[in-house]
């Protein structure tokens, strides 16, 4: 969960989200090593006595700067790529959940399993057991270890269902299905909210993950 003053990523609780950390650092490094290199230049301009004011052309250094940029953008791209495709690889799912968005709370259903469906409203503020704006009556029981399809629509506006340490961002649009996946390395709660303006209640529609074992998940189910 976010606190103040955090300014780095939430731990990650997936895979997903572990590579996308390591892709932020991968290319917060090759940027500070351009910004370097646009100082130093700056700074040699500052101090330069222009003796080189009449060239008119030099094609060494325009090749240069052409092909160090264009690497440069290769090592951001193919990573990139790499996680683009493992957003959308959904693998022997062992579970498979359908979150729905509404006007402003959401409603999940187990669709593997018979009457497993509720909504998810956001606790009242007045409730000081739990967190402000960011708990829920019903939370969504997922167990950690295994694979999970999960899918978002919405039943009137768009939405956007998002847990940040999952690195998970699904839109949830009217008369179509979007899909994620879902895999958690450990138990906890995680917290994530509505990421597509929807209506006067939008920042009032949060989500909670919790992540159990296999056989708490069983209990869970067989109390509906």
């Amino acid at each position: 969960m976010s606190s103040w003053m955090m300014f780095s990523f939430q731990d990650a609780c997936s895979p997903l989200m572990e590579q996308l950390i390591f892709f932020h650092d991968h290319v917060m490094m090759i940027l500070i090593f351009i910004t370097l290199i646009v100082f130093y230049m700056m700074f040699s301009l500052y101090l330069s006595s222009y003796l080189n004011r009449n060239l008119l052309e030099g094609h060494l250094i325009e090749f240069i700067w052409t092909v160090i940029p264009a690497f440069m953008l290769i090592f951001i791209a193919l990573p990139s790529l790499r996680i683009l495709y493992l957003i959308e690889e959904v693998n022997n799912p062992l579970l498979t959940v359908k979150g729905v968005g509404h006007q402003w709370y959401w409603s999940y259903e187990y669709s593997d399993f018979n009457s497993v469906d509720f909504d998810s409203f956001m606790v009242v503020s007045s409730d000081l057991n739990s967190f402000r704006l960011l708990d829920v009556d019903n939370r969504l029981m997922i167990p950690f270890g295994i694979q999970v399809r999960f899918l978002v629509s919405s039943f009137d506006v768009i939405h956007s269902w998002t847990i940040p340490s999952l690195g998970l961002k699904v839109d949830a649009l009217p008369g179509r299905v979007n899909q994620g996946l879902i895999y958690l390395m450990r138990p906890g709660l995680f917290f994530g909210q509505c990421s597509e303006i929807c209506g006067t209640n939008h920042s009032f529609m949060p989500i909670v993950l919790e992540s159990v074992n296999l056989s708490s998940f069983l209990v869970w189910l067989l109390s509906f």
